[in-house]
């Protein structure tokens, strides 16, 4: 927090960078940096990390304007006038910095804690503030708290519980609405400053599971093949070091309006596997097998085949040891061209990009290889 303060009050180019990145992350660090050039302050100086499924590092450009338009937005759709909040995302993240951005411009408290102390059982007990306090958390750490009595007793004590980074599974919402958890589901993402929809915390606990209506700040439609269209004044001003000149911004996710103008998240576009002429939903498959309390985590992957065109498998950690009687009887109420293939343990760690999400494409790779050492 100190470092970016003092990086800020210098009047130049700022970058949000991950201390665990490598040799590769940085070298391409260093490639996009370099043409920056001195010079008086402009629009687009914070470059927020992104980068989708790709293992190529880009960073979405923000400023003091984009960021102060989805912090108002944000606290006009909670009614708060100021924001306190708990912060155990990283802040070098999108969803960790707004965390920390919500409260400095509405002049509410942030306390940063360690996630890992939270998860062994430290946490402070939250003072009495007229607007509450917040948490941010993201599926797997929601699932780790709820297993801990006293970790829920903490958490009914947040006004709102954020969930966002990842989808939910069924049973993990509905875990936590049996707890009597404020859950808030939303949807953003880097390019627009965080969410621009989001789930108020008495229509979850009334039983709604979409990611809501939209903030004031922004407006979202959908447009061909269900895309999410967005437009609104916390959008970013490009990928550094290009600039788009503002309008609509059309994402890599599919969704639904409903007559409410809730939006529901159908997957991302370049997620779609077909496999034997038919469309699946990577998503609703993951959600499907999470709730079965099987897997420490998984991913739903199309695999290139002469038979099928995709394969339909299951990627879990190669030290996990599911309960296949529990997986097929949950995945015997899909429909038969949804059922996966096949089940694969991956030996080692997972590819992941530079922001941090799952690298799919590299995924895949270390899948085949895998496979191919077998044979």
């Amino acid at each position: 927090m100190a470092a970016l303060s003092e990086a800020v009050a210098r009047d130049g180019d700022v970058f949000l960078c991950d201390p665990n990145w490598g040799d590769n992350e940085r070298a391409q660090l260093a490639d996009l940096a370099s043409p920056v050039a001195p010079g008086p302050r402009e629009a687009g100086w914070l470059m927020i990390p992104t980068g989708g499924t790709s293992g190529k590092l880009k960073f979405a450009r923000h400023d003091g304007g984009t960021l102060a338009a989805a912090v108002h937005g944000f606290a006009r759709h909670f009614g708060l006038a100021r924001v306190n909040a708990v912060g155990v995302l990283p802040l070098h993240h999108v969803s960790g910095l707004m965390a920390w951005m919500r409260c400095a411009l509405t002049g509410g408290e942030f306390l940063p804690l360690d996630w890992r102390e939270v998860a062994a059982g430290a946490r402070p007990v939250l003072a009495e503030k007229p607007d509450g306090c917040v948490i941010s958390l993201v599926p797997t750490q929601l699932e780790r708290l709820l297993q801990d009595e006293g970790a829920v007793a903490w958490l009914k004590r947040f006004r709102i519980i954020f969930l966002g980074g990842a989808p939910a599974w069924p049973d993990l919402l509905d875990r936590a609405a049996a707890q009597g958890l404020p859950l808030s589901l939303g949807y953003g993402m880097t390019e627009t400053a965080a969410m621009v929809t989001a789930l108020r915390p008495g229509e979850f606990l009334a039983g709604r599971r979409d990611c809501g209506p939209a903030l004031p700040h922004a407006t979202v439609r959908i447009g061909a093949d269900d895309t999410i269209v967005i437009a609104g004044d916390s959008l970013f001003r490009g990928y550094h070091p290009h600039w788009r000149d503002g309008g609509e911004f059309e994402t890599a996710d599919r969704g639904r309006l409903n007559p409410q103008g809730h939006l529901h998240i159908l997957g991302r576009r370049d997620a779609v596997i077909i496999t034997g002429g038919e469309k699946v939903e990577p998503a609703e498959i993951e959600a499907l097998l999470r709730g079965t309390g099987q897997f420490p985590d998984l991913a739903v992957l199309g695999l290139p085949d002469a038979r099928w065109g995709q394969l339909l498998v299951v990627v879990y950690p190669g030290n996990a040891h599911p309960d296949f009687h529990a997986v097929i009887r949950a995945t015997n109420r899909l429909a038969d061209y949804k059922r996966p293939k096949s089940y694969i343990p991956l030996v080692g760690a997972w590819p992941t990009t530079a922001s941090g999400k799952l690298n799919v494409a590299g995924l895949v790779e270390r899948v085949i290889a895998q496979l191919k050492v077998r044979r």
